[in-house]
């Protein structure tokens, strides 16, 4: 009863980045100190910067790896493979023709910019259809989509 509570949680918090608090997480997200510069800042830094919003938005405010990462046989996520992709545990409560049945892995997004931007800013796959339930259109604000897809994209250069 927990995980559908959690559920319910994490779907409501990803509906609100969809109306665009994600511009307002950004507004209040700090900086680690470690990423805070005075003037000019490096574009290496810039790009830590951006990572780093991009993961709390993933993580924190859309919850990605309740449905992207698997989990083990206790039901918690599998760190090992974070966003690896995961069969979907969510069912309808009435039949519906149109919902996915695997949410995909997000880890290194291997979409084009185009793609990604139609995935995360109009709500169309890149198979140029409309996303599919349980998964909702996100309707983010660009800044926002960039930052994710740098996060996301960075996930194949480390392994969390």
């Amino acid at each position: 009863m927990k995980l559908i509570h959690e559920l319910a949680f994490s779907l409501l918090l990803s509906l609100a980045v969809a109306d665009g608090v994600g511009v307002a997480a950004q507004q209040r997200y700090t900086k680690p100190v470690s990423m805070q510069t005075s003037g000019t800042q490096s574009s290496a830094t810039s790009n830590a910067n951006e990572i780093a919003r991009g993961r709390y938005l993933v993580e924190e405010v859309a919850r990605c790896p309740d449905c992207h990462t698997p989990r083990d046989s206790n039901g918690t996520l599998d760190r090992s493979r974070w966003l690896q992709g995961a069969s979907i545990w969510i069912m309808p409560t009435q039949s519906k023709e149109a919902w996915a049945t695997h949410a995909p892995a997000l880890a290194s997004f291997p979409y084009d910019d185009q793609q990604a931007q139609d995935i995360l800013e109009r709500g169309i796959g890149a198979n140029g259809i409309p996303i599919q339930p349980p998964m909702h259109a996100y309707h983010l604000h660009h800044a926002d989509a960039m930052a994710i897809i740098a996060y996301l994209r960075s996930l194949s250069q480390s392994n969390r």
